[in-house]
């Protein structure tokens, strides 16, 4: 049985994502479609446009937390739909990669849940052995 990328996990005040991948990368770019999911409802658009992304962090947790923020601003004040993110370079402390997607359109694309930020409640980003997994939770 395939492991699925996220799971969405219930909390009383915000919501969390459970994410898996085989790489660290992979587990960035599945990090990056489990906020989208939250964030946006799901509508098909194109990724024929893209944006650099990148973020610096002090661990591997601050590094989640700081690359999926700047996902969350390209999104909010940026107008971002993003479906896809493909990663250049990632190392303990640094991250270089792209989201591909669209700019909204608010006629077809609505906000889903209005997540205000990443947190650092609960964090955390592990090896394990099928790979990589984390747990990050969302203000919303």
């Amino acid at each position: 049985m395939n492991k699925p990328s996220y799971e969405i996990l219930e909390h009383p005040a915000d919501v969390g994502l459970r994410v898996y991948g085989r790489t660290l990368a992979e587990l960035f770019v599945h990090g990056g479609h489990g906020l989208a999911a939250i964030a946006l409802e799901a509508e098909d658009s194109g990724s024929t446009e893209h944006v650099s992304l990148s973020a610096q962090g002090a661990d591997l947790e601050d590094l989640l937390v700081n690359w999926l923020s700047e996902i969350l601003y390209y999104m909010d004040a940026e107008g971002w739909v993003f479906r896809d993110f493909r990663i250049q370079k990632i190392g303990d402390n640094m991250i270089e990669g792209e989201g591909w997607g669209e700019r909204r359109d608010p006629a077809r694309q609505q906000h889903s849940v209005a997540v205000k930020a990443v947190t650092y409640h609960q964090l955390s980003v592990r090896k394990t052995e099928e790979g990589w997994e984390a747990v990050v939770y969302l203000d919303i």
